[in-house]
């Protein structure tokens, strides 16, 4: 039987088999990510992209942002759900990012630990551990692995995580079994996988290049299959 971390590299090989080998995008600004995944928060992406933008063009800088009235930053991001909690989490992060770097930039995490990274990224306002893993993973290309809930359904599906734990403590027990190397492309992987065949609430099994390798698909789905005749 394989271990863990080498369960990740075959999940990551088959799904990639699948679906191609995701390729990282240039870098994007680590603010703008930071910004852009508070809006994110309980919403589809659609709804915070728009929200983005309307914030983006209603406003010249972050400078802007920070020193604008609360309700004015609320209008302008209604599109994204919870904006009168999100508004003043986005300035208050912006703020303390200013207070610490002198100015609205956090390239200096670039060259810190991964944990430090994360602990100066979830000590802001309304950055829990994904929104921290996201803008350490795509904004500055740190090998810090983001569980959203399709990588974290796929995961404990497969039996590589337990489900009780839930998302937020995902990121640790993932983060010790898959290889600096394949995080991007496990993340990229697994959200393919939740979006096209291990959905909620019931996966597509009979699609699935992974059963072999799925705890669930054990537990749940190959015991209630109909017996093989041997005539």
């Amino acid at each position: 039987m394989l271990d863990a971390t080498n369960r990740v590299r075959e999940v990551t090989a088959r799904l990639e088999a699948r679906y191609g080998v995701a390729v990282r995008e240039g870098a994007s600004d680590a603010v703008e990510m930071l910004v852009a995944c508070i809006l994110s928060q309980h919403t589809s992406d659609a709804n915070s992209h728009r929200a983005f933008e309307s914030l983006r063009a209603r406003f010249a800088s972050w400078e802007a942002v920070v020193e604008a009235p609360t309700p004015a930053v609320a209008e302008a991001i209604r599109g994204a759900g919870l904006a009168n909690t999100k508004a003043p989490r986005i300035q208050e992060a912006l703020r303390m990012v200013r207070e610490r770097e002198g100015r609205f930039d956090l390239e200096r995490l670039a060259g810190l630990p991964d944990a430090d990274a994360r602990h100066y990224l979830m000590s802001l306002p309304g950055v829990g551990p994904k929104t921290a893993a996201i803008v350490l993973c795509f904004a500055l290309g740190r090998p810090v692995l983001p569980v959203d809930t399709h990588v974290f359904r796929v995961s404990w599906r497969l039996g590589l995580v337990d489900r009780r734990r839930g998302e937020g403590r995902a990121h640790d027990a993932l983060g010790a079994i898959v290889p600096p190397e394949l995080v991007y492309r496990f993340h990229m992987a697994l959200i393919r996988h939740g979006r096209q065949v291990c959905r909620a609430p019931e996966p597509r099994c009979g699609l699935c290049p992974l059963t072999d390798l799925c705890a669930y698909y054990a537990a749940c789905v190959a015991p209630a299959a109909p017996a093989q005749r041997d005539d």
